[in-house]
């Protein structure tokens, strides 16, 4: 069903870089979760009149608030999908972000509902008539739900969407709810119990709800915020950069993430200082067009000159960051150079890479680094630039 889906209403499908393609992606999740929410709203709540089952009436409530959730996606890919303009030059891709952040806000607003109407029927020994048309109306009902939640699954992540992922999820919980349901009434028709189970199983259904809604608006709004880069593609960098034999290292990698299929990065390629300066633009300039094709990212690369054919520059530069290692194994440095001042000075002047994970200050890191230095030789000075880690690791 989902193939069939796709195949009639995506054209080119497999193009999944194209606005226009993510958009009809968007486009189709949204009105399949109309649709389906539609009548499992309908049926719901009308069994759940019949019945008399609070949890039944609040489940099709909440199928009414994903009806919502459904349009918000259908408005977040189609804002999301325009052009850059002067206002917004890095387009507005972001705007998937926001949407899925609402997706997951309605999620803990149905969540913190059932919860209020659990918790007040929890004192009544109302219990809820039981037929078989119940028990049809929500089978049917985790069917369909389960197959929403494969469907938004999917193509969320064939698209890479953060809003279409957030209505999977947010179908898997009303499933989960559903099954709850199916089975309160189950065990509720077979035995006299001194409380009402219904509500019992409402307020643990509500809390579920609440903790998936609370999960969904976390991951969005690290996104919004700027979230490190994934390994991989951290890896990928890096690898596709050293393919080229005149490149030794890099560092500084900074990844801006403006919305799917919008990223933009920066990094510094350490090269041997006694390259040709025209060549060494000509690479560069091929390896940013490499790494565009390849992972779909802007990148622009800044050139650092280093010695490479001083042996004693290279030995105590490999001894100094296998040294620093021992204050904190996520330290590394770059730009490494010497420069006597005089019999009793030589300056080591180079950039170290802070680790988000560490817990010294800079004056103190500057010391045990210093300190590190004058173990390896007692006449050098350093003269330290400090880098923060943008990648995360």
């Amino acid at each position: 069903m989902s193939n069939l889906l796709i195949k009639l209403f995506v054209k080119d499908a497999d193009n999944i870089k194209s606005n226009p393609v993510r958009q009809s992606y968007g486009k189709l999740g949204g009105m399949v979760g109309i649709l389906c929410n539609l009548f499992l709203c309908i049926i719901k709540i009308t069994v759940g009149l019949i019945c008399g089952s609070i949890s039944i009436l609040a489940d099709g409530l909440n199928n009414l608030a994903d009806m919502g959730s459904s349009i918000v996606a259908i408005i977040g890919f189609r804002l999301a999908g325009k052009p850059a303009d002067r206002d917004h030059p890095f387009g507005h891709g972001r705007l998937e972000y926001m949407s899925a952040f609402i997706v997951a806000v309605l999620i803990l607003l149905v969540g913190f509902e059932l919860l209020t109407s659990s918790a007040e029927a929890l004192n009544t020994k109302q219990t809820p008539n039981f037929s078989v048309w119940t028990i049809l109306v929500l089978i049917i009902s985790i069917l369909v739900k389960f197959w929403m939640y494969l469907f938004n699954r999917k193509i969320g992540k064939k698209i890479d969407s953060g809003v279409l992922i957030a209505t999977a999820q947010d179908s898997f919980n009303d499933m989960i709810a559903t099954v709850a349901i199916l089975l309160t009434l189950t065990v509720s028709s077979f035995l006299t119990l001194p409380i009402n189970l219904d509500a019992v199983m409402g307020i643990l259904v509500s809390i579920f709800i609440i903790f998936s809604g609370i999960t969904t608006a976390k991951d969005t709004i690290d996104q919004i915020l700027g979230k490190p880069p994934e390994k991989e593609l951290i890896e990928e960098i890096q690898s596709t950069i050293l393919t080229f034999e005149e490149f030794v290292g890099i560092h500084d990698l900074i990844i801006h993430n403006y919305g799917p299929g919008r990223q933009f990065a920066s990094v510094h390629v350490e090269v041997p200082q006694n390259i040709d300066i025209v060549k060494c633009h000509e690479q560069i300039d091929l390896c940013e067009k490499l790494v565009g094709e390849k992972l779909d990212l802007s990148l622009v690369i800044h050139m650092d000159p280093i010695d490479v054919d001083n042996e004693e520059v290279f030995e105590i530069r490999n001894k100094l960051a296998d040294g620093i290692k021992i204050i904190h194994q996520g330290l590394s440095l770059h730009d490494f150079r010497m420069t006597p001042v005089s019999e009793k000075r030589t300056n080591l002047i180079f950039d170290v890479v802070i680790p988000s994970d560490l817990k010294l200050s800079i004056n103190e890191l500057e010391e045990r680094i210093a300190t590190v230095a004058k173990l390896i030789n007692p006449t050098f000075q350093c003269v330290i630039t400090f880098d923060n880690d943008y990648t995360g690791n």
